[in-house]
């Protein structure tokens, strides 16, 4: 019976210790926030292990609904695990979200034969559609 209440006992302090790496708390060096009643905001923080970021934004063509669109543009960087800095800058608005950084793939080049091919197809007249009258 006694064997069953160490174990019992022991098996409580596994659960309760600690698991996983212990951090200490990242302190929030800056932070800014600015919300205007026209719909137009920013803000912006930075803290103590690297990682900075700031965005603006605003409704364009505020008061014709069928043409408003939020905008936000920003950027925001830290360091990876492995130690690159990471760094992208976007802008969001009615044709998407958009962003920009060196860490992020690009398709390949098309080849020569193609892009010589779509430049002949644009130089074509346009041809009726056979549906159309």
């Amino acid at each position: 019976m006694k064997f069953i209440i160490y174990s019992l006992a022991l098996f409580g302090a596994v659960l309760a210790a600690p698991q996983g790496p212990t951090t200490e708390p990242v302190p929030i060096l800056k932070q800014d926030q600015e919300v205007n009643y026209d719909g137009s905001y920013k803000w912006n923080y930075e803290t103590g292990n690297g990682i900075a970021a700031e965005e603006q934004g605003f409704l364009k063509n505020a008061g014709q609904p069928e043409l408003e669109a939020q905008v936000a543009q920003g950027q925001f960087h830290y360091t990876s695990p492995e130690g690159q800095l990471i760094q992208l800058s976007y802008i969001a608005d009615e044709n998407g979200f958009q962003p920009q950084g060196d860490h992020l793939p690009t398709p390949p080049p098309i080849p020569i034969a193609i892009q010589k091919a779509l430049e002949y197809l644009a130089s074509l007249p346009p041809t009726p559609s056979p549906n159309r009258r």
